[in-house]
């Protein structure tokens, strides 16, 4: 099992950042991929970003491309996810989740933190 936590989350001003934080933990040898998804009010859960940790290969949704980027740290335990220019439709409850390949489908991805609020205020 591998337990995922996130942090980071609360209001901004759009045109503002955020810094979000997951920490894997349990056993993370079997985990290849960490990703960030969001589900926005009323909206389906739809993928963010994502980086493989043998490699630190990045996937991201195109809504997230140069605004948003995702890294980790040299132990592999955290992942951040930097979202600069936010903006109001950015707000969501955002879900980082431990999977076994770089991909845009949640199916590939098995373990779930309970998710942190982001809300952008225009």
């Amino acid at each position: 099992q591998v337990q995922v936590a996130e942090s980071g989350g609360g209001p901004a001003q759009a045109g503002g950042s955020l810094r979000l934080s997951c920490t894997a933990s349990g056993r993370t040898r079997s985990t290849l991929v960490m990703g960030w998804f969001r589900r926005g009010p009323g909206q389906e859960r739809d993928f963010v970003a994502a980086i493989r940790w043998r490699d630190d290969e990045t996937l991201y949704a195109q809504f997230a491309k140069g605004r948003f980027t995702i890294s980790r740290d040299n132990d592999k335990t955290t992942t951040y996810l930097q979202m600069n220019s936010l903006k109001a439709e950015d707000t969501a409850v955002y879900y980082c989740a431990a999977g076994e390949a770089l991909a845009y489908g949640d199916g590939w991805y098995s373990y779930w933190g309970q998710g942190t609020q982001v809300i952008v205020s225009s």
